[in-house]
């Protein structure tokens, strides 16, 4: 089973739509959303299950040009 997280993304300014066009290509997330407030984005995505979460949205994720920052979600149990 694989796990979920939560990922809130701050662009640098005026580059928003470009990272997210980015991510979009890569067709690693399930749900991709522009957000207000501290961060621009907001990505749901599905670690596959052996694979290490940090490492994966590192190699995966953060290597995109213009992400200032990040903030991960784990989830843990559906209710």
């Amino acid at each position: 089973m694989s796990s979920c997280v939560f990922i809130q993304i701050r662009c640098k300014p005026g580059t928003t739509y470009k990272v997210a066009e980015d991510i979009a290509l890569r067709e690693i997330h399930s749900e991709l959303y522009s957000t207000s407030g501290d961060f621009d984005l907001l990505m749901k995505l599905y670690i596959p299950k052996d694979a290490d979460v940090g490492k994966y949205i590192n190699d995966h994720l953060l290597d995109i040009e213009n992400i200032e920052r990040s903030l991960t979600t784990m989830t843990f149990k559906v209710f």
